[in-house]
């Protein structure tokens, strides 16, 4: 797994302690600093952990391009992106592990689960988890028609979600064309490969701050999601609905209201 970081000296730490507190601990952990000009190199180094790697890129290729500096480096059978901002709960890799593990025809394109929004100082806000859901799989198309229909990532942020290495290699690169979906644009291009499976306990947090990349470009979420879902559809790829897609129009629209509202309640 990795962890894709930039000016992230604040909760790099933690996001790295998460890890290496795993109960799984078949794993390597590579830190790739996006050419930082803060101590993130001497962060990385007080962990005396022979799993864990540093790699420091020679110029700043921007979130798109150290997402994807992650997925080439990886060699592991599965792969999990954790932003430094976020932090993993110690049953996480356990648990998404042995659901691929048990899914011996593949077709599980990705294991999804429940997530805490933290805040700042690592205080638990709230709990988001797939909608109306039990833990088991959940059919691709619905999980992408779910989405467009509530026009937000159900699915989660990076930290959440685990796929398998070999897929992501079949499915290639991040694309940043709508940068606030950047994650969810990937999770769709998995589903077209096979189901989710929602592990209904919160194994991962997602963190909120007033500098986290997430919340500085959110006030452009509405706009970047219809943009994406207008061209997922046009290159054919999105099984969903008429209904789904109408109601992709509005919905991103009140889910980006609520997003600030909250973020104002709960960042000022």
């Amino acid at each position: 797994m990795c962890i894709p970081t930039y000016r992230g000296r604040v909760t790099l730490g933690a996001a790295i302690e998460s890890v290496l507190a795993q109960d799984f601990t078949d794993f390597e952990l590579i830190v790739i600093d996006d050419g930082s000009p803060d101590e993130t190199g001497a962060i990385v180094e007080r962990f005396a952990d022979r799993r864990l790697v540093y790699r420091r890129n020679e110029s700043n290729l921007g979130p798109q391009g150290n997402w994807n500096r992650c997925l080439e480096l990886a060699k592991g059978t599965y792969f999990k992106l954790l932003p430094h901002d976020d932090v993993l709960h110690p049953r996480c890799l356990g648990r998404q592990v042995s659901v691929l593990d048990a899914d011996r025809d593949q077709r599980i394109a990705l294991a999804f689960s429940a997530r805490e929004v933290l805040g700042p100082d690592g205080r638990v806000l709230t709990r988001r988890g797939y909608p109306g859901a039990i833990e088991g799989p959940i059919s691709g198309s619905m999980a992408i028609g779910a989405c467009v229909r509530r026009g937000t990532n159900l699915l989660g942020e990076p930290g959440a979600v685990m796929f398998r290495k070999a897929l992501a290699d079949h499915v290639g690169a991040f694309d940043a064309t709508n940068p606030y979906v950047i994650d969810l644009d990937y999770w769709f291009r998995l589903l077209a490969h096979g189901d989710a499976y929602y592990c209904d306990e919160p194994l991962a947090g997602f963190r909120v701050s007033g500098s986290s990349w997430s919340v500085v470009i959110g006030a452009n979420q509405s706009r970047d999601f219809r943009n994406f879902i207008k061209r997922v559809s046009e290159r054919g790829a999105l099984p969903s609905t008429v209904f789904d897609n109408f109601c992709g129009r509005f919905t991103p629209a009140l889910n980006n209201l609520a997003r600030l509202l909250f973020y104002r309640l709960y960042l000022r």
